[in-house]
Order: structure tokens, then C-alpha cells, then sequence
């Protein structure tokens, strides 16, 4: 039997005391008997086989196996991994050739033959989408609808908007008026970027000067409060023209980071496939990704109730509720979403996508985002008035929350987690007592 001399740092090293310092010739010799491994079956949660691991007596496996038969190991020798790398570079060259392909068959025949777009609103989305517009063609005339005097003058004489983009100079192609007449003269699409709640009577007042076949591509996100309309539904009726083209662009976009150009992808969804098709050819560019989509319900509803959900995701973040509430709240908030959308024909597909689950994160995530900011002051302790009268943008989740819920009665969808946020806005329920009835509902199946 082997005698092993115990390292200095052992306690087992000294006749007396651990911490005594004594010659060399006065350590005693421990001797060590060897044990018999401890094998132990841990059974694959993927698999219904056992891996047979060396335990260190605790019942805990090491971090690696010991595999009584050798075929059971992995392959991790130079030529498997050589193949494994080959798999990637052909999956890899294979996407990129089929890329390629595709963008050589795409049509521009739109954009070339599109000689003037109109932006209905000076706000910081309604700016950045009539950059990116005036970017795709310098011939390309973009005219900016705005009311603000201030804000008209700055983009004509100096290419600023200088209330929203005061240090991002705007593509010289970009006009600014405050005349709904001489804007929409001649125009090929319209972007609509007007919030949800003014839209009715903005379009009321400039409907005699649109022509009946100019495509809408709205821009807004939301609900109006009284009549619960989508902008699929305000748009043609205040325009009074049920046929009136529509499309709405969504998706997850900030307009600080389309104005620098950094890679964005979004939906256009309209139940006429050509007319989507044709909003993509005028929108897609190297920075920006245009997916189509048939569903407008769909894109529609998560657009207006992820601002709800942004407002409360928000909340937790002033309440400093953790990482573990935030993703809690947020998994529920979107299968209400999903709930609401579904039962108002949507496809779920379209909530698991880029308008739906895409947007979500952004919005609820992101500081960027003016609902969660709206959301982050409430969890902190301020009034909500103290907080709407200090923005000088609209964050639309506010006033679409109650809207949200009385859409879910006329549908029979409970939604806890927006019908608590639009008694938080009402100042009915303070953020603390949400939390706490949120946190004692049932606990039931998860379907």
C-alpha cells in the first residue's frame, strides 16, 4: 500500500496543529487507501439510453463521462470535425446562392416608375421612413405633410427636422408644406404616420384632395379609443371611400435606428398580394427587409397591443421586479395578445412573427421605446399626467388601453395582464396592488 505525504496545506499533514510550522522529519505519514470508483447511471433527458459517469461520491456526475463502451463517445477526431465544418460551409454557400438568385429576379419596375411620395406627419417615424424613401431614388420626390411652421421651415432651408432629427440632415429630395392640396397632388403612395387618435379628423379634413385609387401605407399603431377602429377601418371611412388601396407597415423599428441606417426587417401586409408586392419594391433596400403578409388583423392587432404590453413591462422595470417577472409578464402578455388576435381572425403565425413577437421585444424591452418609458416612470412612483405633459412624442399605448379591454369583452378573451395596466393608467390600481393580485390569480394549465 502506498504512503502519499500530504500536501503542506493539509490539515492531515501535522501530529498536532494544522497551522504549526515543525522540521521536515517530524511529518507523519498518511497513507491513502485507494477506493473503488463509485459508478453511477444518469439517464439522457433527450435519450432513453444511460451514460455511466464516475461519481465523486455525492451522487454528482463530473463534467465528463466515462463511457464504459467506447462506441458510445463522441467522434471528435480532426476528419469528424473536418466533415462537420463542411456540412456548415455548403448549408452556408447554398443560402447564399439561392440569395442571390432571388434578388436577381426581383423587380424595381415600382420604384422606377414612382416619381412622388407624400408623408402625412412630421413625428420621428414619419421623418425616418421619408429618409429612407428619398434614399431610394434621388429623381424621387418626398413630400412631408407637417403643421408644425417651426418644423417646415427647418427641413426646406437647412434639411433638418429640427424638433425630432435636429442633428441628421434629411436627403435633399425631402419637402416639407403645410398644403394637404399641393402635397398629395400627383402622388404615387401615401404613408400615413398620423397617431391612431387624430387620424379620423386629420384625413376628414384633406379628403378632397385624395385621389380614390392613392395607396395608404400606414404607419400608425393602435386602437381609437371611443369606436375601437383599426387605421384599416378609420382610413377609408374618413376618406369616405370604401376601396380606398390599404396597407400597414409593421414590425420592429425604432426610427433612431432607420435614420442610421442599421439593418431593420419589417412586414406590409394587405389583403390585395400585388398591391403588397408593390410597397415592397418601393420600401426593401440593402438596410431595410420588407416581408409580405395577407393578414391585416393580424399585423393590426399585435401593432396596437404590444404598445399596452410595453407600457407594462415598463412597470416592472421602475418596480425593480427582476429579470424573472419581466420574462413571466411578458410570456403572458403575449399569449393574451395571441388569445385576442386569434379570435378576431388573425393567424397566430403572424403574432409569432416579426409584426408580433418581433415588435413585442423591441418595445418592451428597448429604452427607446416611449410606451416602456411611460411604463418605467409609473413603476417609479410618478403621475401619469406629470409624465404625458414632459413628452414631446405620443406614446400610443396610453390611450389604447382601455380600448384594448373593451375589445376583449366584445370578444370573451380574459386578458389580465392589459386590463391591469389600463386600471393603472386610469388610476384606479397603483402598481404595487397589480402586482399583487396578478400574483394570486389561479394557477391553471398551461395550454
Amino acid at each position: 500500500m502506498a504512503a502519499i505525504l500530504e500536501p503542506p496545506f493539509s490539515s492531515l499533514l501535522f501530529s498536532s496543529n494544522s497551522h504549526s510550522s515543525q522540521p521536515l522529519h517530524n511529518l507523519k505519514l498518511v497513507q491513502k487507501v485507494p477506493q473503488k470508483p463509485n459508478f453511477v447511471s444518469f439517464h439522457s433527458p433527450t435519450s432513453n439510453s444511460a451514460t455511466t459517469y464516475l461519481s465523486a461520491g455525492n451522487g454528482d456526475p463530473p463534467p465528463l463521462p466515462v463511457y464504459p463502451n467506447p462506441k458510445q463517445a463522441p467522434d471528435i477526431s480532426p476528419e469528424r470535425t473536418k466533415d462537420r465544418r463542411k456540412v456548415v460551409r455548403l448549408a452556408w454557400e447554398k443560402l447564399v446562392r439561392w440569395s442571390r438568385s432571388w434578388r436577381s429576379k426581383a423587380r424595381t419596375d415600382v420604384l422606377e416608375r414612382t416619381k412622388k411620395v407624400v408623408v402625412l406627419g412630421g413625428g420621428s417615424f414619419g421623418t425616418a421612413m421619408a429618409a429612407h424613401v428619398a434614399d431610394r431614388k434621388a429623381q424621387l420626390e418626398v413630400n412631408m405633410l407637417v403643421r408644425d411652421p417651426q418644423v417646415c421651415d427647418s427641413i426646406n432651408e437647412n434639411n433638418f427636422n429640427c424638433k425630432y432629427f435636429p442633428e441628421y440632415k434629411l436627403p435633399e429630395n425631402v419637402i416639407a408644406t403645410m398644403d394637404a392640396k399641393a402635397a398629395l397632388l400627383g402622388a404615387d403612395f401615401c404613408l400615413h404616420a398620423v397617431p391612431v387618435q387624430f387620424s379620423s379628423s386629420f384625413l376628414e379634413d384633406i379628403a378632397d384632395y385624395v385621389d380614390p385609387g392613392l395607396p395608404f401605407i400606414s404607419l400608425s399603431k393602435g386602437l381609437e379609443l371611443n369606436t375601437l377602429r383599426m387605421m384599416s377601418q378609420i382610413i377609408p371611412q374618413a376618406l369616405r371611400n370604401p376601396r380606398q388601396p390599404y396597407i400597414v407597415l409593421s414590425g420592429p423599428s425604432f426610427a433612431l435606428e432607420l435614420m442610421n441606417k442599421l439593418p431593420t426587417a419589417m412586414v406590409v401586409a394587405s389583403k390585395d398580394k400585388k398591391l403588397a408586392n408593390a410597397v415592397q419594391q418601393l420600401l426593401a433596400s440593402r438596410n431595410l427587409r420588407i416581408n409580405t403578409s395577407s393578414d391585416v388583423t393580424g399585423v393590426e392587432i399585435a401593432g396596437a397591443l404590444k404598445n399596452v404590453l410595453a407600457i407594462a413591462a415598463g412597470i416592472v422595470e421602475g418596480m425593480n421586479l427582476g429579470n424573472n417577472s419581466m420574462a413571466a409578464l411578458v410570456a403572458q402578455g403575449c399569449s393574451e395578445i395571441r388569445w385576442l388576435a386569434t379570435k378576431m381572425g388573425a393567424k397566430s403565425t403572424t403574432i409569432t412573427g416579426l409584426s408580433g413577437t418581433g415588435d413585442i421585444m423591441l418595445t418592451c424591452f428597448v429604452n427607446l421605446s416611449r410606451n416602456r418609458t411611460v411604463g418605467v416612470r409609473l413603476g417609479s412612483g410618478e403621475k401619469l399626467d406629470d409624465i404625458l405633459t414632459s413628452m414631446n412624442q405620443v406614446a400610443e399605448g396610453v390611450s389604447t388601453a382601455g380600448a384594448v379591454i373593451a375589445l376583449a369583452q366584445k370578444y370573451n378573451v380574459k386578458m389580465p395582464v392589459l386590463t391591469a395596466v389600463a386600471r393603472i393608467i386610469d388610476n384606479e390600481l397603483t402598481p404595487k396592488k397589480a402586482v399583487l393580485e396578478l400574483m394570486n390569480l389561479p394557477q391553471v394549465e398551461e395550454v
